[in-house]
């Protein structure tokens, strides 16, 4: 038993360092392929390259979030579940990593810190059960739904190629939502979503300058 744990446990650590020292597949496509880089002025960069930056960092909250969630899940079919909607995060996680290359904007140096303060949360929610954890994902992808659609209503004018990128993020948000509802998730507690709400609001203010 403790060696499986161990094993476990060991098996979520190369996870989070292939998070956190993610390099860009440049092979991969993404939404915005077909959409030829727009001409953007230094201060445009420096700001669609903060939002990404934001979204990126979202992106490693919810690989951290799905992996603890998985790690502890109770039922097999919620572990394949969580592992599944982990593997199409990280396809989102490579897009923001293309288009910050692309942008010539890091990732934000917060990143480990907010891993690890996900991953708490995540592991924290299993324990309480799956109907719970599925709950944690539907609010985090309702909140992520929400400040998608804030960034898209910023820079869609001027920078379609991110737009499609991000569009593509939120359909994908609402589905992995719509399914954590069906699968049994329950509504959280306004103050646990007051909470939830909050730190985003931080990570955001945050990613988006360092």
């Amino acid at each position: 038993m403790t060696e499986t744990l161990t094993n476990r446990l060991m098996t979520e650590f190369d996870r989070f360092l292939k998070v956190i020292n993610h390099v860009s597949d440049v092979s991969a496509k993404h939404p915005g392929d077909n959409i030829k880089a727009p001409q953007l002025s230094e201060q445009q960069k420096q700001h669609v390259g903060g939002l990404m930056r934001i979204n990126h960092t979202g992106e490693v909250c919810a690989q951290a979030l799905y992996n603890g969630q998985a790690l502890w899940a109770k039922d097999a079919d919620t572990h394949a579940h969580l592992r599944q909607a982990a593997a199409e995060e990280h396809d989102h996680l490579n897009w923001c990593q293309l288009r910050l290359d692309e942008l010539g904007e890091s990732v934000s140096q917060t990143n480990v810190f907010w891993y690890a303060h996900s991953f708490v949360i995540g592991s924290v929610a299993a324990f309480f059960g799956d109907a719970v954890s599925y709950g944690f994902v539907i609010e985090t992808e309702r909140q992520v739904e929400s400040h998608l659609q804030d960034h898209l209503d910023d820079i869609g004018g001027h920078d379609p190629r991110s737009a499609a990128i991000l569009k593509q993020m939120q359909l994908d948000e609402i589905r992995h939502a719509e399914n954590a509802q069906a699968a049994g998730g329950i509504e959280l507690p306004e103050p646990i979503k007051f909470v939830m709400a909050g730190l985003s609001k931080l990570m955001k203010y945050v990613s988006y300058r360092i």
